[in-house]
Protein backbone atom coordinates (compact mmCIF):
# COMPACT_ATOMS: atom_id res chain seq x y z
CA UNK A 1 0.00 0.00 0.00
CA UNK A 2 1.56 3.44 -1.07
CA UNK A 3 0.39 6.91 -0.18
CA UNK A 4 1.39 10.52 -1.58
CA UNK A 5 4.09 12.50 -0.26
CA UNK A 6 2.14 15.41 0.38
CA UNK A 7 -0.91 15.75 1.48
CA UNK A 8 -3.32 16.18 -0.98
CA UNK A 9 -4.81 19.91 -1.00
CA UNK A 10 -8.78 18.48 -0.70
CA UNK A 11 -7.92 17.19 3.06
CA UNK A 12 -6.65 18.00 6.01
CA UNK A 13 -2.50 16.52 6.33
CA UNK A 14 -2.70 13.51 9.13
CA UNK A 15 -0.93 12.43 11.82
CA UNK A 16 -1.12 9.56 14.23
CA UNK A 17 1.40 10.67 17.77
CA UNK A 18 2.11 6.75 19.19
CA UNK A 19 4.50 5.78 22.27
CA UNK A 20 2.01 6.96 24.79
CA UNK A 21 -0.56 5.43 27.38
CA UNK A 22 -3.46 8.35 26.65
CA UNK A 23 -4.68 11.30 28.04
CA UNK A 24 -6.24 13.54 29.27
CA UNK A 25 -5.87 12.32 33.35
CA UNK A 26 -3.32 9.90 32.73
CA UNK A 27 -0.32 10.76 34.82
CA UNK A 28 3.51 10.69 32.95
CA UNK A 29 5.44 13.86 31.10
CA UNK A 30 4.88 12.28 27.51
CA UNK A 31 1.81 12.14 28.03
CA UNK A 32 1.25 15.58 29.09
CA UNK A 33 3.22 16.54 26.26
CA UNK A 34 1.07 14.78 24.05
CA UNK A 35 -2.00 15.94 25.16
CA UNK A 36 -0.83 19.92 24.93
CA UNK A 37 0.57 19.17 21.71
CA UNK A 38 -2.04 17.11 19.68
CA UNK A 39 -4.95 19.45 20.20
CA UNK A 40 -2.22 22.36 19.40
CA UNK A 41 -1.60 20.45 16.07
CA UNK A 42 -5.25 20.29 15.61
CA UNK A 43 -6.23 23.58 15.69
CA UNK A 44 -3.62 23.99 13.18
CA UNK A 45 -5.43 22.08 11.03
CA UNK A 46 -3.85 18.47 10.88
CA UNK A 47 -6.15 15.56 11.39
CA UNK A 48 -4.67 14.30 14.53
CA UNK A 49 -5.37 10.54 16.07
CA UNK A 50 -3.39 9.42 19.07
CA UNK A 51 -2.75 5.83 19.41
CA UNK A 52 -3.34 5.28 23.26
CA UNK A 53 -3.30 2.21 25.32
CA UNK A 54 -7.16 0.51 25.99
CA UNK A 55 -6.07 -0.22 29.75
CA UNK A 56 -5.50 3.36 30.43
CA UNK A 57 -8.35 4.87 28.88
CA UNK A 58 -11.14 3.60 30.82
CA UNK A 59 -12.44 6.73 32.32
CA UNK A 60 -12.75 8.06 29.06
CA UNK A 61 -16.05 6.94 27.18
CA UNK A 62 -15.64 9.23 23.74
CA UNK A 63 -13.63 8.53 21.07
CA UNK A 64 -11.92 12.17 20.32
CA UNK A 65 -11.65 14.62 23.06
CA UNK A 66 -10.22 18.68 21.51
CA UNK A 67 -10.32 17.25 18.36
CA UNK A 68 -7.66 14.45 18.73
CA UNK A 69 -9.29 11.11 17.84
CA UNK A 70 -8.00 8.03 19.88
CA UNK A 71 -7.11 4.71 18.20
CA UNK A 72 -7.41 2.70 21.17
CA UNK A 73 -5.01 -0.35 20.82
CA UNK A 74 -4.43 -3.13 23.27
CA UNK A 75 -1.76 -3.39 25.55
CA UNK A 76 -0.25 -5.61 28.36
CA UNK A 77 -0.42 -3.65 31.20
CA UNK A 78 3.43 -4.80 32.44
CA UNK A 79 6.82 -2.91 33.01
CA UNK A 80 8.84 -4.87 30.86
CA UNK A 81 6.70 -5.46 27.48
CA UNK A 82 3.54 -2.75 27.51
CA UNK A 83 5.40 0.00 25.23
CA UNK A 84 7.29 -1.81 23.11
CA UNK A 85 4.09 -4.21 22.01
CA UNK A 86 1.75 -1.44 22.37
CA UNK A 87 3.61 0.97 20.15
CA UNK A 88 4.51 -1.93 17.49
CA UNK A 89 0.51 -2.80 17.33
CA UNK A 90 0.73 0.87 16.71
CA UNK A 91 3.12 1.22 13.45
CA UNK A 92 1.49 -2.00 11.92
CA UNK A 93 -1.52 0.00 12.17
CA UNK A 94 0.09 3.47 10.21
CA UNK A 95 1.51 1.23 8.00
CA UNK A 96 -2.33 -0.03 6.23
CA UNK A 97 -3.79 3.78 6.93
CA UNK A 98 -1.01 5.78 5.85
CA UNK A 99 -0.50 8.87 8.20
CA UNK A 100 1.34 11.80 6.62
CA UNK A 101 3.47 11.60 9.16
CA UNK A 102 4.26 9.49 12.28
CA UNK A 103 5.45 10.79 15.55
CA UNK A 104 7.14 8.12 17.64
CA UNK A 105 7.57 9.86 21.59
CA UNK A 106 10.12 8.55 23.43
CA UNK A 107 12.92 6.37 22.72
CA UNK A 108 11.66 2.78 23.60
CA UNK A 109 9.05 2.94 21.09
CA UNK A 110 11.42 4.72 18.57
CA UNK A 111 13.17 0.84 18.03
CA UNK A 112 10.34 -0.06 15.65
CA UNK A 113 11.16 3.50 13.31
CA UNK A 114 12.96 1.37 10.60
CA UNK A 115 9.84 -0.61 9.79
CA UNK A 116 8.00 2.24 9.42
CA UNK A 117 10.43 3.92 6.95
CA UNK A 118 10.86 0.62 5.19
CA UNK A 119 6.87 0.65 4.93
CA UNK A 120 7.92 4.20 3.05
CA UNK A 121 5.94 6.06 6.04
CA UNK A 122 7.76 9.51 7.16
CA UNK A 123 8.73 9.29 10.67
CA UNK A 124 9.27 12.06 13.20
CA UNK A 125 10.38 10.91 16.56
CA UNK A 126 10.88 13.09 20.23
CA UNK A 127 13.51 12.25 22.53
CA UNK A 128 12.71 12.81 26.05
CA UNK A 129 15.26 11.85 28.10
CA UNK A 130 18.09 9.19 28.30
CA UNK A 131 16.08 6.71 30.07
CA UNK A 132 18.47 3.72 29.82
CA UNK A 133 19.68 5.49 32.69
CA UNK A 134 16.85 5.09 35.17
CA UNK A 135 17.93 2.51 38.06
CA UNK A 136 14.03 1.43 37.51
CA UNK A 137 14.95 -0.68 34.62
CA UNK A 138 16.37 -4.49 34.24
CA UNK A 139 19.89 -4.67 32.43
CA UNK A 140 17.97 -5.97 29.58
CA UNK A 141 15.63 -3.39 29.01
CA UNK A 142 18.02 -0.65 29.29
CA UNK A 143 19.85 -2.36 25.94
CA UNK A 144 16.42 -2.38 24.19
CA UNK A 145 16.55 1.50 25.07
CA UNK A 146 19.92 2.29 23.81
CA UNK A 147 18.50 0.58 20.83
CA UNK A 148 15.55 2.08 20.64
CA UNK A 149 17.30 5.43 20.86
CA UNK A 150 20.17 4.33 18.24
CA UNK A 151 17.99 3.67 15.45
CA UNK A 152 15.21 5.81 16.04
CA UNK A 153 17.74 8.67 15.73
CA UNK A 154 19.31 7.16 12.66
CA UNK A 155 16.41 6.09 10.70
CA UNK A 156 13.57 8.92 11.70
CA UNK A 157 13.07 11.55 9.19
CA UNK A 158 12.69 14.75 11.68
CA UNK A 159 14.28 14.55 15.28
CA UNK A 160 13.33 16.34 18.50
CA UNK A 161 14.78 16.83 21.86
CA UNK A 162 12.88 18.44 24.51
CA UNK A 163 15.80 20.09 26.26
CA UNK A 164 19.05 20.98 25.17
CA UNK A 165 20.94 18.72 26.69
CA UNK A 166 18.98 15.89 24.93
CA UNK A 167 19.88 17.55 21.83
CA UNK A 168 23.25 18.26 22.65
CA UNK A 169 23.69 14.35 23.32
CA UNK A 170 21.99 13.02 20.29
CA UNK A 171 24.00 15.51 17.67
CA UNK A 172 27.37 14.47 19.85
CA UNK A 173 26.42 10.81 19.25
CA UNK A 174 24.85 10.61 15.87
CA UNK A 175 25.74 13.60 14.39
CA UNK A 176 22.60 14.68 12.90
CA UNK A 177 20.35 17.27 13.22
CA UNK A 178 17.71 17.58 15.86
CA UNK A 179 15.60 20.43 16.65
CA UNK A 180 15.16 21.85 20.41
CA UNK A 181 11.24 22.02 21.35
CA UNK A 182 10.84 22.21 24.68
CA UNK A 183 7.82 21.35 27.25
CA UNK A 184 5.31 24.18 27.89
CA UNK A 185 2.53 25.42 29.98
CA UNK A 186 -1.01 27.00 29.87
CA UNK A 187 -1.31 30.18 32.23
CA UNK A 188 -3.56 28.80 34.77
CA UNK A 189 -6.72 31.20 36.17
CA UNK A 190 -5.76 33.78 38.96
CA UNK A 191 -7.36 33.15 42.43
CA UNK A 192 -7.27 29.17 42.78
CA UNK A 193 -9.53 28.50 45.46
CA UNK A 194 -8.47 26.07 48.29
CA UNK A 195 -10.98 24.22 49.69
CA UNK A 196 -9.91 20.95 48.11
CA UNK A 197 -6.36 20.91 49.60
CA UNK A 198 -8.23 21.25 52.72
CA UNK A 199 -9.84 17.47 51.88
CA UNK A 200 -6.25 16.41 52.08
CA UNK A 201 -5.30 18.26 55.47
CA UNK A 202 -3.44 20.53 53.69
CA UNK A 203 -2.95 24.23 55.11
CA UNK A 204 -2.27 27.04 52.38
CA UNK A 205 1.10 28.01 52.65
CA UNK A 206 2.19 25.58 55.13
CA UNK A 207 3.01 22.60 52.88
CA UNK A 208 5.84 21.52 50.45
CA UNK A 209 4.71 19.72 47.23
CA UNK A 210 6.60 17.54 44.88
CA UNK A 211 4.81 16.19 41.89
CA UNK A 212 5.74 12.92 39.88
CA UNK A 213 5.46 9.15 39.29
CA UNK A 214 6.32 7.55 42.53
CA UNK A 215 9.71 6.05 41.10
CA UNK A 216 13.54 6.10 42.92
CA UNK A 217 14.65 8.73 40.27
CA UNK A 218 12.10 11.53 41.59
CA UNK A 219 14.27 11.00 44.99
CA UNK A 220 11.25 11.94 47.54
CA UNK A 221 13.34 10.53 50.27
CA UNK A 222 15.81 13.26 49.83
CA UNK A 223 12.55 15.74 49.96
CA UNK A 224 11.07 13.68 52.97
CA UNK A 225 14.47 13.43 55.17
CA UNK A 226 15.05 16.93 54.64
CA UNK A 227 11.96 17.98 55.74
CA UNK A 228 12.58 15.69 59.14
CA UNK A 229 15.32 17.34 60.04
CA UNK A 230 13.29 20.71 60.22
CA UNK A 231 10.97 22.14 63.32
CA UNK A 232 7.77 22.47 61.10
CA UNK A 233 5.14 21.24 63.57
CA UNK A 234 2.67 22.48 61.59
CA UNK A 235 3.28 22.27 58.25
CA UNK A 236 3.16 18.98 55.64
CA UNK A 237 4.76 17.57 52.55
CA UNK A 238 2.57 16.64 50.06
CA UNK A 239 3.39 14.22 47.17
CA UNK A 240 1.30 13.57 44.22
CA UNK A 241 1.62 10.80 41.92
CA UNK A 242 1.24 7.18 41.71
CA UNK A 243 2.77 3.99 39.91
CA UNK A 244 1.86 1.83 36.96
CA UNK A 245 3.71 -0.80 38.37
CA UNK A 246 4.25 -1.53 42.59
CA UNK A 247 8.05 -1.91 43.69
CA UNK A 248 9.95 -1.77 46.49
CA UNK A 249 10.50 1.62 46.25
CA UNK A 250 6.96 2.88 46.07
CA UNK A 251 6.01 0.00 49.00
CA UNK A 252 8.64 1.87 50.99
CA UNK A 253 7.29 5.85 50.43
CA UNK A 254 3.62 4.10 51.35
CA UNK A 255 4.81 2.75 54.49
CA UNK A 256 6.46 6.00 55.50
CA UNK A 257 3.22 8.02 54.74
CA UNK A 258 1.88 5.58 57.20
CA UNK A 259 3.30 6.19 59.72
CA UNK A 260 4.08 10.01 59.69
CA UNK A 261 1.08 11.88 59.74
CA UNK A 262 3.39 14.97 58.10
CA UNK A 263 3.61 13.52 54.69
CA UNK A 264 0.51 12.99 52.78
CA UNK A 265 0.73 10.87 49.64
CA UNK A 266 -2.58 12.20 47.50
CA UNK A 267 -2.10 9.63 44.73
CA UNK A 268 -2.60 10.84 41.36
CA UNK A 269 -4.30 14.43 40.84
CA UNK A 270 -5.12 16.17 37.30
CA UNK A 271 -7.36 19.63 36.93
CA UNK A 272 -8.63 21.66 39.94
CA UNK A 273 -7.28 19.29 42.70
CA UNK A 274 -3.73 19.65 40.86
CA UNK A 275 -3.95 23.72 40.12
CA UNK A 276 -4.91 23.99 43.98
CA UNK A 277 -1.96 21.87 45.02
CA UNK A 278 0.63 23.45 43.26
CA UNK A 279 -0.97 27.36 43.72
CA UNK A 280 -1.08 26.89 47.69
CA UNK A 281 2.39 25.47 48.09
CA UNK A 282 4.87 27.17 49.71
CA UNK A 283 7.27 25.39 47.42
CA UNK A 284 7.78 23.29 44.60
CA UNK A 285 10.51 20.52 45.34
CA UNK A 286 12.02 18.33 42.67
CA UNK A 287 15.15 16.36 43.94
CA UNK A 288 14.94 14.55 40.53
CA UNK A 289 18.48 12.33 39.64
CA UNK A 290 17.17 12.20 35.98
CA UNK A 291 14.83 14.56 34.08
CA UNK A 292 14.41 15.69 30.36
CA UNK A 293 12.74 18.79 30.95
CA UNK A 294 9.92 18.35 34.03
CA UNK A 295 6.33 19.54 32.91
CA UNK A 296 5.49 19.75 36.70
CA UNK A 297 8.30 22.19 37.64
CA UNK A 298 6.76 24.32 34.26
CA UNK A 299 3.08 24.25 36.04
CA UNK A 300 4.11 24.94 39.73
CA UNK A 301 6.13 28.10 38.19
CA UNK A 302 3.27 28.64 36.54
CA UNK A 303 1.03 29.36 39.55
CA UNK A 304 3.84 31.75 41.11
CA UNK A 305 4.97 29.27 43.52
CA UNK A 306 8.57 29.44 44.34
CA UNK A 307 10.58 26.12 43.64
CA UNK A 308 13.90 24.07 45.02
CA UNK A 309 15.24 21.40 41.65
CA UNK A 310 18.24 19.42 41.96
CA UNK A 311 21.10 20.90 40.06
CA UNK A 312 21.18 18.48 37.37
CA UNK A 313 21.17 19.27 33.35
CA UNK A 314 17.23 19.10 32.50
CA UNK A 315 16.18 21.19 35.94
CA UNK A 316 19.08 24.02 35.17
CA UNK A 317 17.02 24.67 31.72
CA UNK A 318 14.39 25.54 32.87
CA UNK A 319 16.37 28.83 33.89
CA UNK A 320 15.80 29.56 38.18
CA UNK A 321 18.33 31.80 39.81
CA UNK A 322 21.19 30.10 41.13
CA UNK A 323 20.03 30.05 44.88
CA UNK A 324 16.99 27.49 43.53
CA UNK A 325 19.23 24.82 43.01
CA UNK A 326 20.90 22.10 45.20
CA UNK A 327 23.30 19.29 44.44
CA UNK A 328 21.16 16.51 43.86
CA UNK A 329 20.94 13.71 46.90
CA UNK A 330 22.30 16.55 49.42
CA UNK A 331 19.97 16.54 52.20
CA UNK A 332 21.21 18.87 54.12
CA UNK A 333 21.42 21.82 51.69
CA UNK A 334 17.97 21.19 50.60
CA UNK A 335 16.97 21.27 54.38
CA UNK A 336 18.89 24.49 54.72
CA UNK A 337 16.48 26.13 51.61
CA UNK A 338 13.43 24.91 52.81
CA UNK A 339 13.91 26.35 55.84
CA UNK A 340 14.83 29.59 54.14
CA UNK A 341 11.41 29.54 52.84
CA UNK A 342 9.29 28.53 55.38
CA UNK A 343 11.02 31.45 57.66
CA UNK A 344 9.52 34.06 54.97
CA UNK A 345 6.86 33.84 52.52
CA UNK A 346 6.66 34.89 48.63
CA UNK A 347 5.38 38.28 47.94
CA UNK A 348 2.97 38.78 45.30
CA UNK A 349 5.43 40.55 43.38
CA UNK A 350 7.70 37.49 43.27
CA UNK A 351 5.13 35.40 42.35
CA UNK A 352 3.81 37.49 39.55
CA UNK A 353 7.66 37.43 38.31
CA UNK A 354 7.45 33.83 38.24
CA UNK A 355 4.33 33.59 36.36
CA UNK A 356 6.07 36.15 33.79
CA UNK A 357 9.09 34.14 33.46
CA UNK A 358 7.83 31.25 33.02
CA UNK A 359 4.38 32.10 30.34
CA UNK A 360 7.22 34.15 28.35
CA UNK A 361 9.97 31.62 27.77
CA UNK A 362 7.91 27.94 27.55
CA UNK A 363 4.20 28.27 26.06
CA UNK A 364 2.28 25.24 24.69
CA UNK A 365 0.89 27.49 21.45
CA UNK A 366 4.49 28.32 20.24
CA UNK A 367 5.83 24.55 21.13
CA UNK A 368 2.90 23.43 18.60
CA UNK A 369 4.09 25.96 15.80
CA UNK A 370 7.17 24.44 15.90
CA UNK A 371 6.08 21.03 15.81
CA UNK A 372 3.95 21.79 12.86
CA UNK A 373 6.94 23.43 10.96
CA UNK A 374 9.18 20.03 12.20
CA UNK A 375 6.27 18.22 10.46
CA UNK A 376 6.26 20.46 7.15
CA UNK A 377 10.02 20.18 6.86
CA UNK A 378 9.70 16.17 7.01
CA UNK A 379 7.17 16.54 3.93
CA UNK A 380 9.17 18.77 2.11
CA UNK A 381 12.22 16.80 1.78
CA UNK A 382 10.47 13.45 1.31
CA UNK A 383 8.92 15.11 -1.37
CA UNK A 384 12.65 16.60 -3.06
CA UNK A 385 14.53 13.20 -2.18
CA UNK A 386 11.63 11.35 -4.57
CA UNK A 387 12.05 13.87 -7.52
Amino acid sequence: MSGSLVPRSSRRPRVLMIGLRGFPGVQGGVETHAEHICAGLSRRGWEVTAAVRTPYMRHMSRDSWNGVRYLRIWSPKTKAFEALTHSLLAVLVAVFTRPDILHIQAIGPAIWTPIARLAGLRVVVTHHGAHYEWDKWSPLAKSMLRIGEALGMRFANQRIAISESIRRLVVDKYALPTTRIPNGVNPPESGVPDDLIRGFGLEPGRYFLLVGRLVAEKRHHDLIDAFSTLCLPEWKVAIVGSVDHPDDYSEKLQAIAKSNPSIVLTGFQSGENLAQLYAHAAAFVLPSSHEGLPIALLEALSHGTRALASDIPGNREIGLSDACYFPCGDVHTLASKLASIAATPASPTERDQLRRNVAKTFSWDRIADATDAVYRSALRHASRRTV
